[in-house]
């Protein structure tokens, strides 16, 4: 089956394209094409790069402001220039969707309809930096390819679905929960790749481990993970909950939310861009929510301020990892992906050093050579460091082609 994946987050828009027909082992099969726009990177430019198997690529700028032209051009490179891997979209049998919020009606992926649509427009009062980004991409396919091509949601949701109540449940109300006030967690398509690939590479089965997966991007999240199933997690009822993040502010006390409502007559409007789009690494630097813009700042004396962001960011991760051991009461393995926690030996090397009481040891050498899909703890570590490169669109396809096959 020949399956094109939209990967829509926060601040980048990712596609790939997969011939699950050239699957020939239980390892993931690579794209034969994938494309990413990054909106953050440049300020006010939208880039995007391309490459496929054949090791072609493609590189332009356009306008950050007008999203729609970029994701044209970026599917454009599917069917024209060195890029091209189709002679006409037609060929595309199926598309999945990463979908971050399905609430409480979708705890598995769907054939999308518009039903589905529907609610996943109602949805985006919870994600708001998401979920519309996802109905954009279905829009575009749809554009493109019409309605006889099906289309599958992937809920980033669903691998937490089953959180016991002491997670799930907050501290309000009850009947608030009743109404579907939960903690809801995301990341899940990434978290649950991430678990069962660590298993993978330690061989040994994933039902056995202990495991706490840092999905460290521009959004962040932890996941504990036991017997195989996410038990507890730090995003809830919406992404902006749990860990600082690169424009998020994470968990804060609300009583400084009434406080600027009442103080300084901040409207809800106002609150919702605050703390989604001007908080976090941004909000404290002044400069960028860009890890890597932060750490140059830092490396060159010129921002205080990206220093402070930087040492917030390592403790808040800290101390998310400590609730997560809690929960799981101990760990086995310590699990890094995503574009910072792929990326980012310092952040990782950082984040590390407050466990060493427990016996926790990353070889420096290994850390600092961008190791992928390896273990970068010392022999001797009690808990095992891996650094997994998350193939969410790899996980996308394949439950695509499940959704479409029954």
């Amino acid at each position: 089956m020949k399956i094109l994946v939209l990967n829509a987050g926060s601040s980048s828009q990712k596609s790939a394209f997969y011939d699950l027909a050239e699957r020939q082992s239980d390892q993931p099969l690579q794209p034969l094409w994938e494309a990413k726009i990054d909106w953050t990177h440049r300020e006010g430019m939208a880039e995007i790069d391309v490459k496929t198997s054949r090791g072609k690529t493609h590189r332009e700028e356009l306008s950050a402001r007008d999203r729609e032209s970029a994701i044209a051009a970026m599917f454009n490179t599917l069917t024209s220039g060195e890029t091209q891997v189709l002679e006409d979209l037609s060929e595309i049998e199926a598309v999945g969707h990463r979908v971050v919020h399905g609430g409480q009606e979708y705890r598995e992926s769907v054939v999308i309809t518009p039903e589905v649509k529907a609610a996943i427009a109602r949805l985006s009062t919870f994600a708001p930096a998401h979920n519309p980004a996802n109905l954009e991409g279905i829009a575009a396919i749809e554009h493109r390819l019409g309605t006889v091509v099906p289309q599958v949601a992937v809920f980033d949701t669903a691998f937490h679905a089953q959180l016991p109540l002491p997670s799930a449940v907050y501290p309000i109300p009850y009947k608030w929960f009743e109404q579907g006030i939960r903690k809801y967690g995301f990341h899940g398509i990434s978290h649950e790749y991430c678990a069962n690939r660590a298993a993978h590479l330690l061989n040994r089965a994933l039902t056995e481990l202990k495991l706490i997966t840092c999905h460290l991007g521009n959004g962040c999240s932890l996941a504990a993970i036991q017997n195989g199933r996410s038990i507890d997690t730090t995003m809830g009822f919406t992404p902006l909950d749990g860990l600082m993040m690169g424009s998020r502010s994470g968990s804060i006390d609300p009583g400084i939310l009434i406080h600027l409502m009442r103080e300084e007559q901040y409207s809800v409007d106002d609150l919702d861009h605050l703390l989604n789009k001007n908080s976090g690494l941004k909000g404290v630097s002044g400069l960028s929510s860009d890890m890597r813009q932060i750490q140059a700042a830092i490396a060159n004396e010129n921002s205080s301020e990206a220093a402070l962001a930087f040492e917030i960011y390592i403790h808040r991760l800290q101390a998310g990892i400590g609730a997560m051991m809690a929960t799981l009461r101990g760990i086995d393995t310590l699990v890094f992906t995503a574009g910072v926690g792929e990326n980012n030996a310092e952040v990782r090397s950082r984040t590390c050093e407050a466990f060493r009481f427990l016996g926790l040891k990353i070889d420096a050498e290994i850390n600092e050579n961008h190791p992928i899909n390896q273990d970068i703890a010392t022999p001797d570590s009690t808990v095992r460091v891996l650094v997994i490169h998350t193939e969410e669109d790899w996980a996308i396809a394949q439950e695509t082609q499940r959704i479409c096959t029954v």
